[in-house]
């Protein structure tokens, strides 16, 4: 009977501590906008405002699909910054690459560059004690997405959690580096070593895309939103450590910065040209009048605006392709009605092909569970399906990381002349519960690029080929001298198997 008595007050008073949370809910903190451009202000206005008044009407757009070059223009860029960063990410991760963009950043509010960091809640609890000291900053501003209220205990935030499982589970998968409203990457990485080759385990494949012109003040725009919404708030109303502390922050950026490893990503950074190829004209822009950065409102965190979500625009997209769609998710849970929309593609004649992880491969072995029973209809209805080999080819090996590979990039090509590049995966998450963000576009020279990266992917030495033998789902390995036909989940080991087996049979397809 005591345990029984003990267990209801322990219940009671996370309930207290629960309610206690929403009824002293933190104020959102005031308003602020992205600042204005000039002609002339800034080194960014100076070296891009020519461009754009060479190219009226247009925004410049450049891929990045080197995972190095990628952390390289976004810390040269911060180090350009005279006005403004504005940073959007799902997560920041506390390791060696988060650390040196983490130094940048301070380097340039100590300019007096004004800052503003929105993070996603769900991967800040143990990032709270440096968000906190960054914020300590007179001109670092850091918020929150749908923030838990009780972050001083484990236990207590797991109960709010539990509790509040609808709604903590809409999460900010948004990804976005704007600088001085001149200059934006958007794209599908986070900030973190296994975006930037520097991960000792595995490493994603990749893909942002810089852009200069209308499409920034777009990104400016979808920030705005998010900053000034009702599920944002300043994180100095929610988290309070004491240890918090700007001044070990900095010290401790700078110990990273010293070390031996830090270095080549540190001479990358003084060797990048983009304002040097910028101002001479030499930066591999393609230029179009039509892209555009479309994005969720933030409003979907309480399912909200339904007909504004962003999986409408892109179905719709899709649907649009006459010829041939190359389609690239990590995580490719189409469910029956995907199925069904890829089918019709392929019965119009559209040559439909998809990349995906492997069991190997995938980060999230769950996913691949909710995928594996979609393999078979659309193999039988003519689609091409490739999964991304575990380890990369000998010729993609990092000199700074893990040879292992997963595939993290999100992007798709439709006639060859346009797409669509951003954080979206074809899952049931980011169509219902994450917010997303991406940039459509139109343009032949950018497509091309796209699909010559999509062919080098699709490699027998990068992937296996999905097919149909007898019924079975088959994987073509033609990487060696003797091509193979494997019947089995390749280079999977029996934990990841069986994960994936027991998935597939549960109803969870929803929440992945």
């Amino acid at each position: 009977m005591i345990y029984l008595a003990l267990a209801l007050a322990a219940l009671t008073a996370t309930f207290a501590v629960y309610v206690y949370g929403f009824v002293s809910a933190p104020k959102r903190g005031s308003d602020s906008f992205a600042l204005d451009v000039s002609a002339k202000a800034a080194d960014l206005d100076r070296s891009i405002a020519p461009l754009l008044q060479q190219h009226p009407g247009e925004s410049g757009l450049c891929l990045l699909t080197d995972n190095v070059q990628a952390f390289a223009l976004r810390a040269a860029a911060a180090r350009h910054a005279e006005r403004s960063l504005d940073l959007q990410y799902y997560y920041w991760k506390d390791d060696m690459t988060g650390s040196l963009l983490a130094r940048e950043v301070i380097k340039a509010a100590d300019r007096g560059v004004r800052v503003r960091l929105l993070i996603d809640d769900i991967n800040s609890r143990s990032g709270d004690r440096n968000y906190v000291a960054l914020e300590r900053h007179p001109n670092i501003q850091v918020r929150l997405f749908n923030p838990t209220r009780c972050r001083e205990s484990a236990f207590l935030r797991g109960a709010e959690s539990l509790l509040r499982f609808w709604s903590v589970n809409r999460r900010m998968h948004n990804k976005a580096w704007i600088v001085d409203n001149r200059l934006a990457v958007v794209g599908g990485r986070n900030i973190g070593d296994a975006y930037f080759d520097a991960s000792r385990d595995a490493n994603f494949r990749d893909m942002d895309v810089a852009a200069v012109g209308p499409v920034v003040a777009q990104a400016s725009e979808v920030f705005d939103r998010y900053w000034n919404s009702n599920f944002v708030f300043p994180i100095r109303t929610i988290a309070r450590p004491i240890k918090a502390n700007l001044r070990r922050l900095r010290k401790r950026c700078e110990t990273v910065a010293c070390s031996k490893r830090a270095q080549p990503y540190l001479e990358r950074i003084e060797k990048d040209r983009t304002l040097h190829d910028m101002r001479a004209g030499e930066w591999c822009l393609h230029w179009t009048d039509s892209a555009k950065v479309v994005s969720d409102p933030p409003e979907k965190a309480a399912s909200e605006q339904v007909e504004a979500w962003l999986n409408k625009v892109i179905l719709a997209v899709l649907m649009s392709a006459r010829q041939s769609l190359e389609l690239t998710s990590p995580y490719f849970i189409p469910r029956d009605s995907g199925v069904k929309r890829l089918i019709e593609l392929a019965e119009r004649g559209v040559d439909v092909s998809v990349l995906t992880n492997s069991l190997a491969a995938t980060d999230v072995a769950a996913v691949h569970g909710a995928y594996m029973r979609y393999r078979k209809p659309l193999l039988a209805a003519g689609l091409r399906l490739f999964e991304l080999k575990a380890s990369a080819s000998q010729e993609d090996m990092s000199l700074f990381g893990s040879r292992g590979a997963s595939l993290h990039t999100k992007a798709f090509v439709i006639d060859r002349r346009s797409g669509f590049i951003g954080s979206f995966n074809f899952d049931p998450r980011s169509a219902t519960l994450n917010t997303e963000m991406g940039l459509l576009f139109e343009n032949a020279g950018l497509a091309e690029e796209m699909l010559r990266g999509f062919a080098d992917e699709i490699s027998p030495a990068r992937s296996f080929r999905v097919v149909l033998k007898d019924g079975r789902i088959a994987w073509e390995d033609a990487a060696g001298e003797r091509p193979q036909l494997l019947l089995r989940e390749p280079a999977a080991s029996i934990r990841r198997r069986l994960v994936a087996g027991l998935i597939s049979i549960l109803p969870i397809e929803s929440q992945l």
